[in-house]
């Protein structure tokens, strides 16, 4: 729960979240289709390794995905992938190895396929994120972790609600099994009456998290435009979106600094830092549990990216920040996943008015 002064700087954040995000949205979806950040070469045969599961595969086509036609893949883009894929016991993000298998996002965007993730997202709020009874010095950074997984979730929640509602608008064939209404769910996942009261604010506090991320990753994303590993193409909308307001604005970067005040307190929350890494891990592929392929595809992306978000703030070894180190993949994922954030606020707010 958060004191008076937290929620008055989240009152104040979601205010400018909500004046500046339409212009950066924008710029977000344009960078999206450029290549350098829609294409991962992502393990879509994984096994559930978190719960036991009846097979239950999702055999609507809107469920699968298929890969990019090899000769499409960005030669140089394999090869720094093929490059990067070393393994670090303790690292924040354990992603699928590289291989001749790239999909895009672009090809295969959200949408509601009807699958039902629920005792996925109820193992992870359950054994995945901490059980914090009561906030305290040495469990703040406990409960901000959980409130960014939660803020995941609502992003998630929100792209779904919005294939529903584009469903219904366009009058696709739903079966009568599946047919929702998109007001309905919106109230039921998102709304503070419905299952989650803090969803929306989570969700503005994991935005804020990876605003706060994407500010601190700056040069080094600049960097990568300079030397030409990111595209002109792609370099030019990404040069935009690096210079938003909303980066720089403090009230914006209030989030990044109270979860790294809260995480480097003292010895013992330093200390503790693995579980958060170790968690961070888990999350990323517990995906593969999810037994629709578009889903998994998603969610290993949103997770990678929050992966990647959380080691530029509390760093490669929770001592500190580390740019340096990321991947190609990790880069890639922290955009989009900033994206998906920043499409999910603008549709909670197109759907509470």
């Amino acid at each position: 729960m958060m004191n008076t002064n937290e929620n008055e700087e989240l009152a104040s954040a979601i205010a400018s979240i909500n004046e500046k995000n339409e212009e950066l949205k924008s710029q977000l979806d344009e960078l999206r289709e450029n290549d350098f950040f829609r294409l991962y070469s992502c393990d879509m045969m994984g096994s559930c390794e978190y719960m036991p599961q009846e097979l239950f595969e999702c055999y609507s086509e809107s469920c699968e995905i298929y890969p990019v036609d090899d000769e499409l893949i960005p030669v140089e883009m394999k090869d720094v992938d093929a490059n990067e894929h070393a393994f670090d016991l303790d690292d924040w993000s354990r992603w699928d190895m590289p291989s001749e298998d790239y999909y895009s996002t672009s090809d295969f965007p959200e949408e509601y396929t009807g699958y039902d993730g629920s005792e996925v997202w109820q193992f992870i709020h359950q054994h995945i994120c901490f059980n914090v009874d009561k906030v305290d010095d040495d469990t703040e950074w406990k409960a901000d972790f959980n409130k960014i997984v939660s803020g995941l979730h609502s992003s998630i929640s929100a792209h779904i609600v919005n294939g529903i509602q584009e469903k219904n608008d366009n009058e696709e064939d739903i079966s009568e099994e599946q047919w929702t209404d998109a007001e309905d769910e919106f109230t039921r996942r998102l709304s503070p009456t419905g299952e989650n009261s803090n969803a929306i604010d989570n969700l503005y506090f994991g935005y804020m998290i990876m605003l706060g991320a994407v500010s601190k990753a700056r040069n080094r994303l600049l960097e990568e435009c300079a030397s030409g590993s990111i595209d002109e193409k792609s370099a030019k909308p990404l040069k935009l979106i690096l210079a938003s307001p909303l980066l720089d604005d403090p009230i914006i970067g209030i989030a990044s600094q109270n979860l790294q005040a809260h995480a480097f307190k003292n010895d013992d929350t330093v200390g503790a830092l693995w579980e958060a890494r170790m968690r961070c891990r888990d999350l990323m592929r517990i995906m593969n549990c999810v037994q629709c392929n578009k889903c998994r595809f998603h969610g290993k992306i949103q997770s990678l990216g929050l992966s990647a978000a959380m080691q530029i703030l509390l760093g490669k070894g929770g001592k500190g920040c580390s740019i340096g180190t990321l991947r190609r993949v990790e880069l890639a994922a922290l955009m989009t996943t900033t994206a998906k954030f920043s499409t999910a606020v603008q549709i909670c707010r197109d759907m509470s008015n």
